[in-house]
């Protein structure tokens, strides 16, 4: 990470990928991020919130979840007010398939069709206030596991459980200190891109 020497101790501390936050491995909260993104019905869900008005639902525990966006919502500007104390989870880009959307696929397989276009993916960008994160390729993180959809997920995809196959770039910040700050990312792949600027005030 790049780092003005004269404001080094402000700068973001980001956990590693091997690390244990909280006592869970960092890719069991990508999977939980998944279950609170389908755990909102899709009229309230943050994902396709373009200002941020949904950004405190379904938000409890120790890490607070911030969201991309669908093809929808390419672009998002949105506020959030954080708790202090709080990391924050949230994907630069990413890909998720289900068995439900996917039924004749192997595991395997499934698991090859959502990597497809993250192996593809030709540009990362993330900003924290003035801080560009080098290298945010190392933040790859892939997953295999269940979740239960709820009924008007934000997908429209059968509700109950599925498996599901997860891949793509996620950021897990330690707590930012108190006062405002920007969180700027975005992303590009084959057949998706991304761009969310969150204006957050940590309080």
């Amino acid at each position: 990470m790049n780092i003005n020497p004269l404001k080094k101790t402000n700068a973001p501390m980001f956990f590693k990928t091997n690390s244990r936050p909280y006592g869970k491995s960092y890719v069991k909260w990508t999977e939980k991020w998944w279950q609170w993104a389908f755990s909102i019905p899709k009229d309230l869900n943050p994902i396709i919130d373009k200002i941020g008005e949904n950004c405190g639902r379904g938000q409890e525990g120790p890490v607070w979840y911030l969201a991309g966006t669908t093809q929808k919502t390419i672009n998002a500007k949105r506020r959030c007010v954080i708790p202090h104390q709080r990391s924050i989870l949230f994907p630069i880009i990413v890909s998720q398939f289900s068995r439900s959307e996917k039924p004749t696929m192997t595991d395997q397989e499934l698991v090859r069709y959502t990597a497809k276009d993250i192996d593809q993916v030709s540009f990362l960008e993330l900003i924290i206030d003035d801080y560009p994160l080098t290298d945010p390729s190392i933040y790859r993180v892939k997953s295999y596991f269940r979740l239960d959809l709820v009924e008007g997920n934000i997908w429209d995809i059968k509700p109950g459980p599925t498996m599901v196959a997860s891949d793509g770039f996620w950021v897990f910040l330690k707590p930012l200190s108190e006062g405002k700050h920007s969180i700027n990312f975005q992303g590009v792949e084959p057949n998706f891109k991304t761009h969310v600027t969150y204006r957050i005030t940590i309080k």
